[in-house]
């Protein structure tokens, strides 16, 4: 017995027609926002980061592999870690094939992350993904760009992360810091033991996207965001939203594509 609304399909059509008119006024709202956010004044980037790639050695310049444009998805997997942040995870299975399209049209993908390359190398084999990926572990670019902190930072004066502060963690130890963008119950909790670590050594490493241009030879920095600014790039949650339950989760329900069980 269906324990939903039920109704005719008249009554389905004319409730349907009803919400067609507020998702049209949503993907207006949403070309207005792409907009406001290219209009955002470009910021000078003079720091000589390097990363580790594939490749060699590389720089922030390097990145662009002749493009103009460059994404960077800051994907949460710090040195202490033994596995990548599962959430980051779940979102970079769908860079594989964009990634191809991106670059095709001016714009380069790249994942960046603290952990050695070997270590990304290792686990990019693993779950198949062929996009790039670079390590940044001997730079200051995570810390630059708002997503990794140091433990003096997350204990004295707290982290400030998605452009507000977040509490500096009690010395006792015992509080647990929230990963804003996981609206399930211990998030924080679930991801270090998924990735090998405790709770404050996961949380000082955090998921954004930054975006960069390059003009005249100088790079600028142009966006970024964090938390729930990166809902759009996780796939499974775009499909979920125009399920009949919809995300409908209990808890931290996802795991890296390679664990779950055969159905």
């Amino acid at each position: 017995m269906a324990t939903h609304m039920t109704g005719t399909r008249d009554e389905w059509l004319a409730a349907r027609l009803e919400l067609l008119q507020a998702e049209k006024e949503f993907t207006r709202r949403s070309d207005e926002l792409a907009r406001r956010r290219q209009e955002l004044p470009w910021v000078r980037v003079d720091k000589g980061y390097r990363f580790e790639t594939d490749e060699g050695n590389a720089s922030l310049p390097d990145l662009f592999r002749g493009r103009s444009q460059l994404l960077v998805y800051h994907f949460m997997f710090g040195p202490e870690y033994k596995s990548g942040c599962p959430s980051c995870s779940a979102i970079a299975d769908g860079f594989n094939g964009i990634a191809t399209h991106l670059a095709n049209h001016d714009v380069m993908l790249w994942t960046v992350s603290r952990a050695p390359l070997a270590k990304l190398q290792a686990y990019k084999r693993r779950l198949g993904w062929t996009f790039p990926w670079a390590s940044s572990f001997a730079s200051d670019f995570n810390a630059d760009f708002n997503v990794w902190f140091s433990e003096q930072q997350q204990r004295e004066s707290g982290i400030e992360y998605n452009y507000q502060r977040e509490p500096a963690l009690t010395k006792s130890g015992n509080d647990r810091p929230a990963i804003s963008s996981r609206e399930t119950p211990d998030g924080a909790a679930q991801g270090a033991a998924m990735t090998g670590t405790d709770v404050a050594t996961y949380a000082r490493e955090r998921p954004g996207l930054s975006a960069f241009v390059l003009e005249d030879d100088v790079i600028y920095h142009t966006y970024s965001t964090y938390s729930r600014g990166l809902d759009g790039l996780w796939n499974a949650y775009q499909w979920l939203d125009r399920a009949p339950k919809g995300r409908n989760e209990p808890g931290y329900w996802w795991r890296r594509h390679d664990e779950y069980d055969e159905h």
